[in-house]
């Protein structure tokens, strides 16, 4: 594998502060708002329709606009990126691999993240490119940025619709990341198992994937820190 790219939101960064601060403008408990996200999750529906239960004619973009005009915009810090982050993707740069982080977000979002000064070569998001997930130019663009072929560029996310069926369609390997309330749930449906190059449950265990070197393969490798590698078919699950 030459380039690995991930995505955003339950990706590298939590979404418990995003939902909570929706949560907090609109005056509703966050473990309310948390509930209809997990309900609309498992629906198969998009988790911004949770907003739209409680303020049925609510426009989504229009209330962000209005909370970053009221100073309650967009916050992100280094406590909002998930514990694996910094040392896989730094394990990945040493490997020499490729890292783009490519996700939905907007152009706040895009630039939060590069000030955070992740170990990636590319940061974007999706209002940078004018282009959302899973619209196959997302992909195209990916394509263009990721520096080596799509059999050779892995992408990484929890989400199925929005990351692991069109990144394979626009042929790239696919890992799924059983994070978040999409990789959670969806993690076993028989789509995502059919679809999946791979399937893991941290970033640490990606360097593994890129045919690297890694610690754990040396000879006082304990048998605990061995890779656990299940094949199905044509899908190969590191557990």
């Amino acid at each position: 594998m030459e380039t690995i790219v991930l995505g955003i939101g339950e990706t590298l960064v939590r979404d418990d502060r995003h939902w909570a601060s929706w949560a907090n403008w609109l005056g509703v408990p966050p473990h309310t708002l948390g509930a209809l996200v997990g309900a609309a999750v498992a629906q198969g529906r998009e988790a911004t329709d949770a907003l739209r239960i409680l303020r049925p004619d609510m426009d989504v973009d229009e209330a962000y606009r209005a909370r970053a005009a009221a100073g309650r915009g967009e916050h992100l810090d280094e406590s909002d990126l998930y514990q694996d982050v910094r040392p896989a993707l730094g394990e990945l740069r040493a490997a020499g691999v490729r890292v783009v982080v490519a996700g939905n977000g907007t152009v706040r979002a895009g630039e939060l993240l590069r000030a955070l000064d992740l170990p990636a070569d590319l940061v974007v998001t999706s209002d940078e490119w004018g282009v959302r997930k899973p619209d196959p130019e997302f992909f195209a663009r990916l394509a263009e940025v990721a520096g080596a072929a799509p059999e050779a560029t892995l992408y990484v996310g929890d989400h199925p619709a929005d990351d692991l069926f069109p990144a394979a369609a626009a042929g790239m390997r696919t890992a799924h990341l059983r994070r978040g309330p999409y990789g959670h749930w969806w993690a076993d449906h028989p789509d995502v198992v059919e679809t999946a190059d791979f399937r893991i449950d941290a970033l640490t265990e990606l360097v593994a994937l890129t045919g690297a070197p890694d610690a754990s393969d040396g000879p006082d490798a304990s048998p605990d820190e061995e890779e656990k590698v299940v094949r199905r078919g044509a899908l190969r699950s590191v557990r």
